[in-house]
C-alpha cells in the first residue's frame, strides 16, 4: 500500500468491536450453559482462530451477520480435538486457551505462526505449573507449540512479574476449574476484561486493587454480549485527526474501559483537543463517542501504572510525537520487545527512515518532535499495529511512503483502509 499527505480528514465512522472483548466472549461461551448471544464481534483473523479452535472441540457458533451465536456446552464440555489447534497470530487465543485446556480431562498441542512461535509462553507456563498443570513447550525454548496434557488443578496466589491481562486471564480461566481461591497480583492492574465478563457469567471475582480473587466455579450461564468499538483501533484515527491539519472526526461507540483509555490521558497531556460524548457508564463496558480536532500538541512523558492502559497503542502515539513541538519520552515499556515483532526496534528504524529524530532505549524511546517527516519504503514486520501507525504517520510526511505487507491489517482491521480513506478530503 501507498499513502501521500492528506489536507485535512472529515467525518465519522465506528470502528470494529473490541478484539480483547471479542476473544473472551467465545471462550467464556463456550464454557457457559446455554447459548451466548454476541453483539459487534471483531471478525478479525485474531478473533477467527479462537472460533476454529473451540470448533474443533465441539463447540457450534453461528454467524448470523451482526450477531455471533455461541452454542455453550458447559464448563466439561470441551471435546479432545483431533489435530493440533493452530492459534495463527493471536497471542491472545494461545495464552488464554492454555489456561482452560490445562484443566480438560485430553491431551492437546497448541500451535500458532511463525511470529506466535517467538512470542514468550514461559509466562503462562510457571504459573500454571504452580497450579498442577502439566504444559511444556515442545522444543524447549519457552515458545509454542505447547502440549498440554490435561490435569486436575489447585489455587494458587501468583505475583505476577509483569502487568499483562494475557498473564492474568490464563491464571484465572485455569482457577475456574481449581479446588480452591486463585489469586493474581500484579505490579499495576492491566486490562479487567476477563474479570468484568466473568462476573456477567456469574463467576465468583473480585477486584482488591492489583489482585484479584476468584473462586472455583460450577458453571457459567450464557449471556448477550455487547461489544463496544475497541479504543486500539480507534487509535489510529484519534492520531491521524490530531496531526492533519483542519481535522474534525466522530468515533462513534468506542470502549472507554479506565484499564485501556490511556490513549486519552496521554493525548490530553499532550494537549489534544479530544471530547466525550454520549458517555455511558452502568455494569459491562463504558463507552463514548470521541469527538477529535486537530491543533498544535506537545512532548510529554508516558511511563509507569500508564503503560498498561496503553501498550498497544505505543506505535501510534510515538508517530504521533514526531508532530508534537518538544520531546516524548516513552519508559517501562519492554514488553513491546515481545509483540509481534519488536515495537520498539521497529518503530524506531522506520520513523528514522522518514527522518524523524528518534533514539531506542531499553525500555522505549526517546522522540524529538517537530521534524518535517518524509516518505519511506516500510517494513510492516507482518505487524498490523506497525502497518496501521505508518499509514496514518504518512498523512503528513512529504513524498510518498510504501508500506510492505501491509494487508496484515486484516489481524485485527479488515476495512481500516477503507474506512482512513473515506474520511480523506
Amino acid at each position: 500500500m501507498k499513502f501521500t499527505r492528506v489536507n485535512s480528514l472529515k467525518g465519522e465512522l465506528t470502528v470494529p468491536g473490541d478484539k480483547s472483548i471479542s476473544h473472551r466472549s467465545i471462550m467464556l461461551g463456550a464454557l457457559a450453559d446455554g447459548t451466548t448471544e454476541i453483539h459487534g464481534f471483531l471478525k478479525g483473523a485474531d478473533c477467527l482462530s479462537t472460533i476454529s479452535c473451540f470448533s474443533k472441540m465441539g463447540i457450534v457458533t453461528e454467524d448470523k451477520g451482526d450477531t455471533i451465536l455461541v452454542h455453550g456446552r458447559g464448563m466439561r464440555g470441551l471435546a479432545r480435538p483431533d489435530q493440533v489447534l493452530d492459534c495463527g497470530n493471536s497471542g491472545t487465543t494461545t495464552r488464554l486457551i492454555s489456561g482452560i485446556l490445562s484443566a480438560q480431562k485430553f491431551d492437546v498441542t497448541l500451535t500458532g505462526d511463525e511470529s506466535i512461535q517467538k512470542r514468550p509462553m514461559k509466562r503462562i507456563i510457571e504459573p500454571l505449573s504452580m497450579m498442577g498443570a502439566k504444559i511444556e513447550s515442545v522444543r524447549g525454548n519457552g515458545c509454542a507449540p505447547l502440549s498440554i496434557h490435561g490435569s486436575a488443578l489447585h489455587g494458587i496466589c501468583y505475583h505476577s512479574p509483569v502487568a499483562s491481562a494475557q498473564v492474568k486471564s490464563a491464571i484465572l480461566l485455569a482457577g475456574l476449574y481449581a479446588d480452591g481461591e486463585t489469586r493474581v497480583i500484579e505490579p499495576y492492574l492491566s486490562r479487567d476484561h476477563s474479570e468484568r465478563m466473568l462476573t456477567s457469567f456469574g463467576a465468583d471475582i473480585r477486584t482488591e486493587g492489583t489482585e484479584v480473587i476468584l473462586k472455583p466455579a460450577a458453571r457459567l450461564e450464557g449471556q448477550k454480549i455487547q461489544i463496544p468499538g475497541d479504543i486500539s483501533s480507534a487509535a489510529f484515527f484519534i492520531a491521524a485527526a490530531l496531526i492533519t491539519p483542519d481535522s474534525e472526526i466522530l468515533i462513534r461507540n468506542v470502549g472507554i474501559n479506565p484499564t485501556r483509555d490511556g490513549i486519552l490521558k496521554i493525548c490530553r497531556d499532550m494537549n489534544a483537543d479530544i471530547r466525550l460524548l454520549n458517555v455511558k457508564e452502568g455494569p459491562g463496558e463504558p463507552t463514548a463517542d470521541l469527538l477529535i480536532r486537530s491543533g498544535k500538541l506537545t512532548g510529554t512523558v508516558i511511563e509507569g501504572a500508564v503503560i498498561p492502559t496503553l501498550i498497544d497503542e505505543l506505535p501510534v502515539i510515538a508517530a504521533m510525537a514526531c508532530y508534537a513541538e518538544g520531546t516524548t519520552i516513552i519508559r517501562d515499556a519492554a514488553e513491546l520487545k515481545v509483540k509481534e515483532s519488536n515495537r520498539i526496534a521497529v518503530m524506531v528504524k522506520n520513523l528514522s527512515a522518514m527522518g524523524a529524530d528518534v533514539t531506542e532505549t531499553e525500555d522505549g524511546m526517546i522522540i524529538r518532535g517537530g521534524r518535517t517527516l518524509h516518505g519511506a519504503v516500510i517494513d510492516s514486520h507482518r505487524d498490523h499495529r506497525i502497518a496501521m501507525t505508518f499509514a496514518v504517520a504518512a498523512m503528513g510526511a512529504d513524498g510518498e511512503t510504501e508500506i510492505l505487507d501491509a494487508e496484515c491489517v486484516n489481524i485485527s482491521y479488515p476495512g481500516f483502509y477503507r474506512d482512513l480513506a473515506a474520511l480523506t478530503r
